[in-house]
């Protein structure tokens, strides 16, 4: 069974920590990536080579990886950030990620290498080029383009883009009744009764990060209330 066919009607656990957060620690990043496959994770999204390391010592669950910087700049919004050279395609695919998920914004990269150019390497590498965008339009464009994999990773998080309070439904419906790729909700999914929507709209996967491995952002959400 290829990485595809294991992902159909998956649920995708993103484990990520920023290197200030005590999750950051390896020790720490393989009891998470231990702790979701337990509790049956169909795949993990990871950032960086260590933990596509940390992953494929654990399971042999499909892998999306990405690069991002150790800081999310407070401008995030405005710029690329997410897997943005060939570069960092590279060292992921050397490191054996399943899939390689970048910015599909279509924004110009500050490495100056295009959408065109990171999709096709990509695959050239051979893995799964996955592309996270905010706008119905970016996503036919990275289909047009060659994009295997089409996510909503970032809508609502560029300038460009509304925020939806919960996952971005309309996006994702709209997206699957037109796309002839698979189409993966991610972003702000809170409950099961999401992640069955999500499907019902046509969601080949669902990816979902906070609600299962960021313990600040969960406690935020109690004591905020």
């Amino acid at each position: 069974m290829n990485t595809l066919d294991r992902l159909k009607h998956s649920i995708i656990i993103s484990c990520q920590a920023m290197p200030d957060e005590p999750f950051y620690k390896e020790s720490a990043m393989q009891a998470m990536l231990q702790s979701v496959i337990n509790g049956g994770a169909q795949g993990l999204r990871v950032a960086g080579v260590r933990d596509i390391q940390l992953s494929k010592k654990l399971c042999d669950l499909p892998i999306i990886a990405i690069t991002k910087p150790d800081k999310i700049p407070n401008n995030y919004k405005e710029i690329v950030y997410i897997t943005p050279s060939l570069k960092d395609v590279k060292m992921l695919a050397d490191a054996k990620a399943d899939i390689i998920a970048f910015d599909g914004t279509n924004r110009p990269s500050p490495s100056g290498d295009s959408l065109k150019d990171i999709i096709a390497l990509t695959q050239k590498l051979g893995c799964l080029a996955m592309a996270d965008i905010s706008t119905f339009e970016e996503g036919l464009f990275a289909r047009d383009l060659g994009a295997d994999i089409i996510s909503t990773t970032l809508a609502g998080y560029t300038s460009h883009s509304i925020a939806t309070e919960g996952p971005d439904f309309g996006l994702l419906e709209k997206l699957a009744k037109n796309l002839d790729c698979p189409v993966i909700l991610e972003g702000r999914i809170w409950s099961p009764d999401e992640v069955k929507k999500a499907f019902d709209l046509g969601a080949y996967a669902v990816v979902i990060g906070s609600a299962v491995t960021r313990p600040h952002q969960i406690v935020e959400r109690f004591v905020g209330n």
